[in-house]
């Protein structure tokens, strides 16, 4: 797998990561009064292991997040600055064209290759029809 396939699954790795920590807080997060003006909120009894929750969620967040950083820390510098990549670019863009040109030229020659073998079917069908005896 290359280095940005693995920053991807990384990158998902982390959103999920907290996705799932804010839903288990939202979930078992024992309530709060906001507000004096607002009713006592009923007490529903945190799970027993609530209090590691958050220390062993936050502990695979910068896990995860080290591994991102040493994946970047893998990526390859920029050799040459702006310039040379955009040469670069341009070079390639050029060998695209040339490319895209000989395919164009391959699907032309391959079209008027179909029509010749669909003339020469027809003429053989036609042929076929005409040796065939009247009932």
């Amino acid at each position: 797998m290359d280095i940005i396939s693995q920053l991807q699954e990384q990158v998902d790795t982390i959103a999920s990561l907290t996705f799932n920590m804010i839903g288990t807080l939202q979930r078992d997060a024992p309530p709060v009064r906001l507000s004096p003006d607002y009713p006592q909120p009923t007490a529903n009894p945190p799970p027993e292991d609530f209090a590691d929750q958050p220390k062993l969620m936050s502990a695979a967040l910068v896990k995860a997040a080290k591994q991102f950083d040493a994946l970047l820390t893998a990526l390859p510098l920029a050799e040459g600055g702006e310039e040379a990549q955009m040469k670069r670019i341009a070079e390639l863009k050029a060998e695209n064209d040339v490319v895209g040109q000989e395919l164009q030229r391959q699907l032309e020659a391959a079209e008027k290759e179909l029509q010749q073998v669909r003339g020469l079917f027809s003429q053989a069908t036609d042929n076929c029809l005409n040796l065939k005896k009247p009932d």
